[in-house]
């Protein structure tokens, strides 16, 4: 996946602050990660693209909304080594479902960016007024706002698709947004219309 090259030396916590970091993956992260999530967590990071596991503090997040959302069918578009997948499962009451319905109250999404304003517009369609969708890598390594030089030039073009899909989230009026620097950036959006 050429978009990915360079990127490794990148930090997707955009935090600035290791030491904060750590403090909050060793605080309130760790300690209550399931342990299949953690088993899957070390395999990730292991990987040669473990860049793209999604941060545990982001699980731990998605996995919060699901139960205050109450939700029983979600969707997953773009799973990696399906650490978000895994999260949101263990989330779902046992009467719940992935992938399974034909409305949903929550998907998530963090697949190809140049693709997201065509999954924004069938999701739309697919979740439910009231549920949520969210985007992942929505800051994009902090690129959105600010250009490191030595960003990686195939990493640009997916800036400025993120770039277009921000904007467009934020002038949608059928949804409400919240845009969250946790991880990569993560942009919430509630379905009110």
């Amino acid at each position: 996946m050429a978009v990915l090259g360079g990127l490794e030396n990148f930090d997707k916590n955009l935090l600035k602050s290791d030491a904060l970091h750590q403090y909050i993956l060793e605080t309130s992260v760790y300690p209550r990660e399931h342990e299949q999530l953690k088993a899957l967590r070390e395999t990730s990071e292991k990987h040669i693209m473990g860049i793209m596991s999604l941060p545990p503090e982001e699980g731990q997040l998605l996995n919060m909304l699901i139960k205050v959302l109450s939700a029983k069918k979600t969707l997953e578009i773009g799973v990696f080594t399906g650490y978000s997948l895994l999260a949101t499962a263990l989330a779902l009451p046992r009467d719940g479902k992935v992938n399974d319905d034909v409305l949903y109250d929550f998907a998530f999404v963090d697949a190809d960016k140049n693709n997201y304003a065509k999954y924004h517009e069938r999701l739309i369609k697919l979740v439910k007024v009231g549920g949520i969708i969210a985007y992942d890598n929505t800051l994009w390594f902090g690129s959105v706002a600010e250009v490191d030089p030595s960003f990686p030039k195939e990493a640009l073009e997916m800036r400025e698709f993120l770039l277009k899909h921000n904007k467009f989230l934020a002038s949608d009026t059928r949804i409400e947004i919240s845009q969250i620097s946790i991880g990569d950036g993560l942009t919430i959006c509630h379905r009110v219309l």
